[in-house]
């Protein structure tokens, strides 16, 4: 295949191609925050999904245009390449019918507004909803507090969109999009966040709806009433593209592909929630649909996410760039065992498999050929320490053990934090803050960032310290 020059990749080629990709599903489902975990992960199982012809997504960008501008070139159409230990297949996913820039806001209040419109997914890091542990909006979050002031003016008017701009977080152009439905007697739909946040469809529902109760009595109560919020346990590696991607796609599937996905073999989604305008067959590709999804949830949260946190700050002081080195250096290995054994404690159901599991993860990290970069990972520490880590640490402390392996990649956190090291984080700016303080004062500012619950923990502090003094001593290589 190598030989042949590669096709350019569009419906009309790939219908001339394959005759059941003839159809082009109508965009049923609308997703914010389009990026390459999404592609692999809701964009592959709607696609594999056995009535996934009848299922089409439009998806949004987040902050930047570009991977809409990329896909939109492509009908929407993208490779995943999938990467094991032995090498690479690949396919073309076809569920993505719109690839749209985010400031869009007039196609997507058109699509929300729409009976046919039955989903809403989402995909924008646990920083990006910007609400805080409990799920209200950050107080302190100028971009949403100045999304309110405008979704309230535009609440009173006729036209949502009389006025230029408009709502730049994810939630304040969901919130609008949920009254453009409203007015327009769309119906019932489900809200799916997909980000690794406990309780994401909890979480989600409660920072709506107090965002709603500030902008429109009307539009709390609809959302009350018509609003389903579904909870959601999301898992698939998915490294950023590199140029020798695009042509790993082509060998393989024969077309040029400029915004191709690699991922690992491994995939999971555990949904937990009702969809009163109906849903793509997800089961059939492999989703799991349960009455409760939390032990499925911690046990990613804490094993997969909590473990790539601390594999993230321990493999970048020990100098490593990637998960599969950090695994590689014996002492990142024990800390990880660890923290997994103090994670174990507090997961009890047999349905978890957890041998089974834990031994799956560390093939998986240990994949030579995912090269995931460590410094990926430790972006938006506050926000991913905080719903990775802390709650093992409050957990076992509650449980009178002194969380010894769990503070770890909080500890090591913020000893990088306090030596100087810069990461990209969403609440950088409360980070910096800290770098004026007395190093004492900022060990505890940068912890209750994460979690306030834990400045008053003697105990917790105290290890925290040792960590940190210990780490601090040891220049990064």
């Amino acid at each position: 295949m190598s030989a042949t020059p590669a096709r350019a990749l569009n419906r009309a080629a790939l219908a001339a191609a394959d005759p059941t990709r003839r159809q082009t599903p109508p965009p049923r489902i609308v997703h914010i925050g389009l990026g390459g975990f999404h592609r692999a992960h809701q964009a592959w199982f709607t696609d594999r999904a056995e009535d996934g012809a009848d299922w089409g997504i439009a998806a949004f960008t987040g902050r930047s245009p570009q991977a809409a501008l990329a896909l939109s070139d492509q009908e929407g159409l993208f490779t995943l390449i999938v990467r094991a230990g032995a090498g690479d297949t690949a396919a073309v996913v076809a569920s993505i019918v719109q690839a749209v820039d985010g400031a869009d806001l007039e196609r997507f209040l058109a699509l929300l507004a729409v009976p046919s419109t039955a989903i809403v997914t989402l995909t924008v890091t646990e920083a990006g909803y910007r609400l805080d542990p409990t799920g209200q909006p950050n107080a302190g979050d100028q971009l949403l507090s100045t999304d309110l002031e405008w979704i309230a003016a535009a609440a009173q008017r006729e036209d949502l969109l009389a006025e230029p701009d408009g709502p730049r977080t994810a939630l304040g152009r969901l919130l609008l999009g949920l009254e453009a439905r409203r007015r327009a007697a769309g119906g019932p739909i489900a809200i799916v966040p997909c980000d690794n946040v406990a309780s994401n469809g909890e979480f989600v529902a409660r920072g709506l709806k107090a965002m709603a109760s500030a902008v429109s009595a009307k539009l709390t109560t609809w959302i009350d009433d018509s609003v389903a919020f579904v909870s959601t346990s999301v898992d698939r590696i998915t490294p950023k593209t590199t140029p020798a991607d695009c042509v790993t796609a082509a060998r393989l599937t024969g077309w040029e592909d400029h915004a191709p996905v690699v991922t690992e073999p491994f995939k999971e989604w555990v949904l937990s929630g009702e969809f009163p305008a109906g849903r793509p067959a997800w089961e059939s590709a492999g989703a799991r649909f349960v009455p409760d999804v939390a032990p499925f949830e911690r046990r990613k949260l804490w094993l997969l996410n909590g473990a790539h946190s601390l594999l993230a700050y321990a493999g970048l002081r020990a100098g490593h760039e990637t998960v599969a080195q950090a695994l590689a250096d014996p002492e990142c290995l024990g800390f990880v065992n660890a923290f997994w054994d103090e994670a174990a404690r507090h997961l009890r159901s047999p349905e978890l498999d957890l041998p089974g599991y834990r031994a799956a993860l560390l093939e998986r990290f240990a994949n030579p050929r995912i090269a995931y970069p460590l410094r990926q990972i430790a972006t938006d520490g506050v926000a991913k320490l905080g719903a990775r880590v802390a709650p093992l640490v409050l957990a076992e402390r509650a449980a009178g053990r002194d969380a010894g392996a769990s503070i770890r990649p909080l500890a090591t956190w913020v000893a990088l934090v306090l030596d100087g090291v810069e990461f990209s984080d969403t609440a950088a700016a409360s980070v910096e803050a800290t770098r004026s303080m007395a190093r004492d004062q900022a060990l505890v500012a940068l912890i209750g960032l994460v979690e306030q619950r834990l400045c008053a923990d003697e105990v917790v502090l105290a290890a925290i310290g040792r960590i940190v003094a210990a780490d601090s001593s040891s220049p990064m290589p």
